[in-house]
């Protein structure tokens, strides 16, 4: 018997799977999922995409709210699902339909093309900007976005951290609570 399965994939842990799910509809008979994991990552690595290339079988329906969830290498999208229509998977893909063999691959391989180009786009936008603020900063003593430094901003002093933790041998929480910054901060202040 057939199954109605869907996968679902979101890059960081800030972003939800949610408005995928509510995209697809449903209800799907099994969901897979990989929640804070780059779409450059290949699919065959990713843990919720291999545990659903373990269970998928010949005649189930993959649902996946477009192909950039599927990836964002050309190559690894196109490879992943010839070798989900090679084993008889169906795929499903929001606004585009069933892809199957011949001209579904071929559409698939333009849009995963797409993908990758903006993936790749994204990496050239973010390379410029920080290069950017490293010539303003260098010129102004600001970024574009009025930073007086590049990296996270110091929300405390490193020293007087470290020194009340130490003195008080209190916890990284207790630490936290004490300074109002997070228990991310007490750890990297306490590493230096």
């Amino acid at each position: 018997m057939s199954q109605s399965i869907a996968y679902f994939r979101v890059s960081t842990t800030e972003q939800s799977i949610e408005s995928q799910r509510q995209a697809l509809g449903g209800p799907f008979d099994q969901e897979f999922s990989d929640v804070g994991v780059s779409g450059t990552v290949p699919a065959a690595d990713r843990p919720g995409f291999a545990e659903l290339l373990a269970y998928i079988r010949k005649g189930d329906v993959l649902h996946v709210a477009a192909v950039d969830r599927l990836g964002r290498d050309a190559l690894d999208v196109q490879a992943t699902v010839r070798a989900l229509i090679n084993k008889g998977v169906a795929i499903e893909v929001l606004g585009l339909g069933g892809i199957g063999a011949g001209a579904g691959e071929l559409i698939l391989a333009v849009l995963a093309q797409v993908a990758d180009m903006e993936r790749k786009r994204i990496v050239d936008r973010t390379t410029a900007g920080r290069e950017t603020a490293k010539r303003l900063l260098a010129e102004t003593g600001s970024t574009q976005h009025g930073a007086t430094s590049l990296g996270r901003p110091k929300v405390a002093d490193a020293a007087a951290v470290r020194q009340w933790r130490q003195e008080n041998k209190a916890s990284i929480a207790q630490t936290a609570e004490r300074f109002g910054i997070s228990t991310a901060s007490v750890k990297r202040y306490c590493a230096l």
